[in-house]
């Protein structure tokens, strides 16, 4: 049991990642070739960021098997760590009040993603 859950962490871990590299490729060519300005930058990737948490989380859950909601946090809350890590390490920086409030928007994503992705996963194993 826990074997799959782990299991379904770190897949929803690395689809994350992966998610948000290639949306930070593609916006930074978006950047460099079109008129996209700043301001609609911030949105764009708060967007992206939250539909990449919600996959994670689907996937996180449907892998996962049972406990959705725990297994979503968990991957949102990783996620939020590794950021918070790379950005106070290697910047010397902490959280911004704006930055709190759109990783809990990054957690709450993936908890719903996890219970989404564990009655998903029920449903199609049952039939």
């Amino acid at each position: 049991m826990y074997r799959n859950q782990l299991i379904g962490l770190l897949y929803g871990w690395v689809v994350i990642l992966g998610l948000i590299l290639l949306s930070s490729v593609i916006l930074a060519l978006l950047l460099q070739f079109t008129a996209f300005n700043d301001p609609a930058l911030s949105w764009v990737a708060f967007a992206v960021g939250i539909v990449s948490l919600f996959i994670g989380g689907f996937i996180a859950g449907a892998k996962g098997g049972s406990k959705g909601w725990i297994l979503g946090v968990i991957t949102g809350l990783g996620f939020t760590l590794f950021i918070f890590l790379v950005q106070y390490l290697g910047y010397q920086q902490v959280f911004s009040v704006e930055q709190l409030l759109h990783h809990a928007g990054y957690v709450a994503a993936a908890l719903l993603g996890g219970m989404i992705g564990v009655n998903l996963a029920r449903e199609t194993k049952h039939e």
